[in-house]
């Protein structure tokens, strides 16, 4: 029998959670309900992933791409509409599969619901695959009847995520590829020029400017400890990742991240388009509003938007509206607190926040397409500053030399 993870309030309204074992969510809210708790989320638990499978399925290509995830959500709602049995649609998918990840996935699938099990329990054995959003919307499509609506919203959701994913990297192609370069065009510099340079200098017997004396040295140090150097950084590149390894350090890290000049704005956007989106969709599928804002939270991917939802969550468990919420979580703009009103007195709750989200996400393709254009004055005065640093500290002592030899 499946065991699920739960978390509720007892009638002093003190949080409590567990796990128990029950066939099926709905009777686990009996259970608990018999026990004076009042459930605020149920959720299949995921126990610890035994270590042989976990290599198995690490040797076997087990891990699905997002593209592979797309796929299967698009088919299977074109499955699901055509009215065949979700047996048969796994099968058929599976003899189809190319790829060993898939196809393996697909036979776990078919596996589990074999066995009894509905198709949210088999995806729940997967979390490598499919998360918490993806599980908690197959199982309200499984409660609802609906499941094939699920499945075409949850293909929407998985593309607009890529697409977000994809405009991202494609605005910052140009930036990574200055950069890279002015590093690369530094390290050549100090290892190379410089050094050459030194030479010509070190017989001229005459004192430098300090510009040169700062290359000289920078050049010199660079040289003589570079092993050093590779040690710092890449010690450095290890601490960096324990503490945002931490809750406290990736908090800390995501609130930095949206205070940044030209990203900050994107990554704040990109996230309240995600969790707006994401919280219409669950409220049109039937989810209550409490688990709908931890289901939402969830979709951000960053720390400190997900935790001002989840304290929005708290508020309206609390007694409090969706407006007073938002405005209490401090991250949403006025146009979208009034149009939070607007939805929540007249009933509209999900479409207004479907349209914030797509306001949302045209502001951020407008911002992306326009990323470069706001970065390349940052490049093009710093690579002009390093011109202008070369030319100070190397050309300075030859054009000396050169107005000494003239007189």
């Amino acid at each position: 029998m499946p065991q699920f993870s739960w978390y509720g309030r007892d009638a002093q309204r003190q949080p409590q959670s567990g796990v128990l074992e029950s066939a099926s969510p709905m009777q686990a809210a009996d259970v608990l309900a018999g026990m004076g708790i009042v459930p605020v989320a149920i959720e299949l638990h995921d126990p610890p992933a035994d270590a042989g499978a976990t290599l198995s399925r690490m040797l076997n290509r087990g891990g699905v791409g997002e593209t592979e995830l797309l796929l299967f959500s698009r088919q299977m709602h074109t499955l699901s509409r055509a009215g065949v049995p979700i047996l048969r649609a796994l099968q058929g998918l599976q003899e189809s599969a190319t790829h060993a990840g898939p196809k393996t996935l697909l036979g776990e699938l078919r596996q589990s619901l074999d066995a009894g099990h509905e198709l949210s329990q088999a995806m729940g054995k997967r979390h490598d695959v499919f998360d918490r959003f993806y599980l908690a919307m197959v199982r309200v499509g499984e409660g609802t009847g609906r499941l094939t609506e699920v499945f075409d919203s949850l293909y929407s959701h998985l593309e607009f995520q890529r697409s977000m994913r994809e405009q991202i990297a494609s605005a910052l192609r140009y930036p990574k590829f200055v950069v890279a370069a002015m590093v690369a065009a530094m390290a050549v510099i100090n290892v190379f020029v410089i050094p050459a340079f030194a030479k010509v200098f070190a017989n001229l017997n005459a004192e430098l400017p300090l510009m040169t004396r700062i290359l000289l040295g920078t050049s010199r140090f660079a040289l003589d400890y570079w092993p050093a150097m590779v040690v710092a950084a890449l010690l450095a590149v290890v601490a960096a990742h324990g503490v945002l390894s931490t809750e406290a350090g990736r908090l800390t890290w995501d609130r930095w991240k949206l205070k940044l000049p030209i990203a900050g704005k994107i990554v704040r956007k990109g996230a309240l388009s995600r969790a707006c989106r994401s919280l219409s969709l669950v409220l049109r599928s039937g989810v209550p509003v409490l688990e709908a804002l931890r289901l939402a939270a969830a979709v951000t991917e960053n720390a400190f938007m997900e935790r001002s939802i989840l304290d929005m969550r708290t508020s309206v468990e609390h007694g409090e509206s969706v407006l007073a919420a938002c405005r209490k979580a401090g991250i949403f703009t006025p146009i979208v607190l009034q149009m939070v009103m607007v939805g929540e007195e007249s009933g509209t709750l999900e479409q207004m926040l479907d349209e914030v989200g797509l306001m949302y996400q045209r502001e951020v393709e407008y911002e992306l397409k326009t990323m470069s254009q706001q970065i390349e004055p940052i490049l093009i005065f710093t690579l002009g500053a390093m011109v202008l640093v070369l030319a100070l500290g190397v050309f300075m002592p030859m054009w000396d030399l050169g107005k000494a030899a003239l007189k």
